[in-house]
């Protein structure tokens, strides 16, 4: 249940003042090619979120940079570089609103699986 723990550092008062959701969708969605493209994104440390989406986009995958030209930089030379890319997207991030939320196990039911049950927690 609890998988680790980690100090979480402002991006911001750490010079990382840039954020874009970028969406990639794939050529091919084979085995190979998820395989492939998953490796690629691990590879790039500014790739701080990266979901694998039903549908299209393939791939959600949140960067951080500390400007622009940073930004523009990566996608040039890493990201659309990235093994079996057809398409990136990219959105700007205004504001960050929720992050990091904890889990919300206080005062709920969960039946985690088959395996196992929760019972009411409470806070």
């Amino acid at each position: 249940m609890i998988t680790g723990y980690r100090a979480n550092l402002d991006p911001g008062k750490m010079g990382f003042n840039f954020v874009a959701l970028v969406f990639a969708t794939l050529k091919e969605g084979d085995k190979k090619a998820v395989s492939a493209f998953e490796e690629a994104v691990e590879e790039i440390p500014q790739i701080v979120l990266a979901q694998r989406l039903f549908g299209d986009p393939d791939y959600l995958m949140q960067v951080v940079t500390r400007d622009l030209s940073a930004f523009q930089k990566l996608y040039d030379q890493k990201l659309s570089a990235m093994p079996g890319v057809q398409h990136l997207r990219s959105t700007l991030v205004m504001k960050t609103v929720v992050q990091d939320r904890p889990i919300p196990v206080g005062n709920a039911e969960i039946i985690a699986s088959s395996h196992f049950k929760l019972k009411r927690f409470v806070c």
